[in-house]
């Protein structure tokens, strides 16, 4: 698992690889990520926008972005967090995703960004 902290909100990540989804004859490999997103601050926050960058190790990249996580914008009291789970298919068994979420501070309707670490999506047998 992988942490940062950015402005109060802590980001983790940990990754799975889905190999009943993945058919690497065909170079397509699934990988499904779990975030918990904690507001350590004093403050409320909501989750306004996300923005991927995602990495083969082919050397291909992509950007993602939208609206919210999931479907929803969640808001994030002080000493609560979210926690989501969602999908990511590579054309290589190695790769990584980053990024940030565009979050907005409710007391004074701030904006700010919060970093999303680099995490590796790597299938298992390719560890040893």
């Amino acid at each position: 698992m992988v942490t940062t902290i950015t402005e109060g909100v802590k980001v983790s990540v940990e990754t799975i690889y889905q190999p009943e989804y993945s058919n690497p004859a065909n170079d397509h490999f699934m990988f499904a990520y779990r975030i918990n997103i904690e507001n350590m601050g004093n403050y409320a926050v909501q989750l306004m926008s996300r923005h991927w960058y995602i990495f083969d190790s082919n050397g291909a990249k992509r950007e993602v972005e939208g609206e919210g996580v999931v479907g929803v914008q969640p808001i994030i009291e002080p000493g609560n967090s979210h926690e989501y789970v969602s999908g990511c298919n590579l054309k290589t068994d190695m790769g990584s995703m980053k990024g940030e979420y565009q979050m907005l501070r409710l007391l004074d309707n701030s904006e700010f960004d919060v970093q999303i670490p680099e995490f590796y999506l790597i299938a298992p047998y390719r560890m040893n």
